[in-house]
């Protein structure tokens, strides 16, 4: 028989399977994306996903601004642009990072198609297969993502109710380089911690740059949330503490997620590789966003937005946490992030949240089950709730669905003499150690 006979009897879903590069293998759907076509179901309420609630921004006001700018520089703004991104996006990225004590030069930072892109020319720079990534346990979903697609090995670091664990992190790096393995960077999110909420106080940022240094590992600091704290000002950036910190930023949460403008602040030779590396992924990213962006910082008073967002995210984390007070069955914990999207719920002992989840589906309420935040398969008792987009009336509603949800599951267990699975809740917010 031929081969075009063959390739004509080929019944393979996928025809293409044994041309895909190896890292392909590697690849795997967001579990947040994977909820979409149920939580946006309107009758569904939705504490999964991430989405920022822009509604309070001054649409009409920046209608009328963008349509200026075309009149006056459409020519410019809908052109290429620099591979590094423009330098007047840049200048005024340096005055945002301002607001967490961060002195920088705009040389130094390279604009990105939002923070997740930023993470990815981070990576694709640094890691070769095998190489591995700190990471705290649990941590953003998308990163490791990221990280499973450049074929790193994820190596998960305890956190406490203060973070990341200095001497975890220490424990970690000697384990891991005595078994000869090459640890690249630690991944860190210290500002509202997606998904714990959890916030590293500034002498805890302290002692973690402490151990890194140490030891010589880079540290990535990614920080989309950092200025909507919803109590007090925001914490000094650990870039501010030391300068060859690679740090992530993005508009995304404190403007408006459509315009894709995320941005690494590197070390000087470091920006060079990204520049490269940002030039074969897109030439030049989003130029008529960075114009749009600058527009929006120039004329409108982007800091008072932001506290405005800050009392809107307030009413709606103070319902998700009066809710989850008035709902959950005993044994319930939560986290009280203050600031940021998430709160991290830990179920009672022997319930998990895959399981439970199409029940919860079936009163009308979503999550991202925990095992989503962790590369070992760890989180099962877990939870993420996002409060920042429902209305405060929907995420209270949202919580009694869940609780009612998690009543149901555990008089199942009462009823059928259901033990706890204790080989898979045995961790909470940190790994046992591990250098496999």
């Amino acid at each position: 028989m031929s081969s075009s006979e063959l390739s004509r009897r080929d019944t393979r879903l996928d025809p293409y399977i044994d041309q895909y590069a190896d890292r392909t293998g590697s690849m795997t759907v967001s579990a947040v994306r994977a909820l979409f076509s149920v939580a946006n179901r309107p009758e569904v309420v939705s504490l999964a996903g991430g989405m920022p609630n822009i509604a309070d921004l001054p649409l009409g006001k920046l209608g009328a601004s963008f349509d200026e700018l075309i009149q006056t520089k459409g020519v410019q703004a809908m052109q290429y642009g620099s591979g590094q991104g423009e330098l007047f996006m840049r200048e005024k990225i340096v005055e945002v990072m301002a607001e967490e004590s961060i002195t920088a030069n705009a040389d130094d930072v390279v604009i990105t198609c939002g923070s997740q892109q930023a993470l990815d020319l981070v990576t694709r720079i640094f890691i070769d297969p095998g190489d591995v990534i700190l990471a705290e346990a649990p941590s953003y979903v998308g990163a490791m993502g990221t990280f499973n697609a450049y074929q790193a090995k994820i190596h998960h670091v305890a956190m406490d109710e203060h973070g990341l664990v200095p001497e975890a992190l220490r424990d970690a790096i000697v384990a891991l380089r005595a078994a000869g393995r090459a640890v690249k960077f630690l991944y860190t999110i210290p500002n509202f911690n997606n998904p714990t909420g959890i916030t590293q106080p500034l002498e805890r940022r302290r002692e973690v740059l402490a151990v890194a240094h140490e030891h010589g590992v880079l540290v990535v600091e990614d920080n989309p949330y950092g200025l909507l704290t919803i109590e007090g000002e925001p914490i000094d950036a650990m870039r501010s503490m030391d300068d060859q910190v690679i740090y992530l930023g993005s508009f995304s949460k404190t403007f408006a997620p459509g315009f894709r403008v995320g941005w690494v602040l590197a070390p000087h030779a470091v920006r060079e590789r990204l520049t490269i590396a940002q030039e074969a992924a897109v030439l030049s990213p989003p130029v008529f966003s960075q114009f749009a962006i600058t527009n929006y910082l120039d004329n409108f008073d982007w800091r008072g937005q932001i506290d405005t967002f800050r009392g809107m995210y307030q009413a709606r984390r103070d319902a998700m946490l009066d809710g989850l007070a008035a709902h959950m069955p005993p044994g319930t914990t939560w986290t009280t992030p203050n600031g940021g999207f998430f709160v991290w719920v830990t179920l009672p002992e022997g319930l998990d949240s895959q399981a439970l989840l199409p029940r919860a589906v079936n009163e009308r309420v979503a999550y991202v089950p925990g095992t989503a935040f962790y590369a070992d398969g760890f989180g099962s008792r877990n939870m993420r709730l996002s409060y920042c987009f429902p209305t405060p009336e929907r995420i209270y509603e949202g919580t009694r669905r869940l609780g009612k949800a998690i009543a149901d599951e555990m008089e199942m267990h009462r009823t059928f003499g259901l033990g706890p699975d204790t080989a898979r809740h045995t961790r909470d917010l940190g790994p046992a150690p591990d250098v496999s």
